[in-house]
């Protein structure tokens, strides 16, 4: 009795787990990925030796790769002051804005007193004498083509004259005969007066 009675029981288990274990049943859901995990604080707070936590408003625009990035910033704004400007604009706006930061930083190291002013001064200088040079290349161009248009016409008025006859051609032989006649009619009639009247 007591041998059916534990295998009753062994088949009873497998009966009742088998359901379980069908190839019909849903399968198990996958675990959620987890957080990219940080190897390193970002270049901010390791600069500032403090602990970088999750959020960190500083690590998405000064990751560890790029320390002077953050040590130019730094330097001239100073960490609390860019802190406060980052969570005071969205999301969508703060890398354009770490990206003025770190520029004006660079430009008030190289020029403390007027800063990027000066690099857009400058700049401003460049393109007005830029302009200046494109106009009188322009001016130029101009000169140079009305030169070349004189020049064509010039020629062309030249080979119409060459096309031409001379001038020396329009006298033509009957006028050169009839003055030839003319002074042998005055010849001939010099020999008739020249003989006597009266012989």
């Amino acid at each position: 009795m007591g041998s059916s009675d534990t295998t009753t029981t062994f088949h009873h288990h497998a009966s009742s787990s088998s359901p379980s274990s069908s190839p019909t049943s849903s399968p198990p859901s996958l675990p959620p990925t987890p957080p990219p995990v940080v190897l390193s604080p970002c270049a901010a707070c390791k600069i500032l030796r403090r602990r970088c936590v999750d959020k960190c408003v500083l690590a998405p625009y000064f990751p560890p790769t790029e320390p002077l990035k953050f040590t130019t910033a730094h330097r001239v704004f100073g960490a609390s002051n860019i802190i406060k400007f980052l969570q005071d604009l969205p999301e969508s706006q703060r890398a354009d804005a770490v990206s003025s930061m770190v520029y004006e930083a660079n430009a008030r190291i190289r020029d403390p007193v007027y800063g990027c002013a000066g690099a857009i001064c400058q700049l401003q200088k460049q393109v007005s004498e830029l302009q200046a040079q494109l106009a009188r290349a322009q001016a130029d161009l101009v000169n140079m083509q009305a030169q070349q248009a004189n020049l064509i016409a010039l020629v062309c008025v030249e080979m119409a004259q060459s096309q031409q006859p001379p001038a020396e051609s329009l006298i033509t032989s009957p006028y050169v005969s009839q003055n030839d006649t003319f002074f042998l009619d005055d010849s001939s009639h010099g020999s008739l007066w020249e003989d006597p009247l009266w012989t």
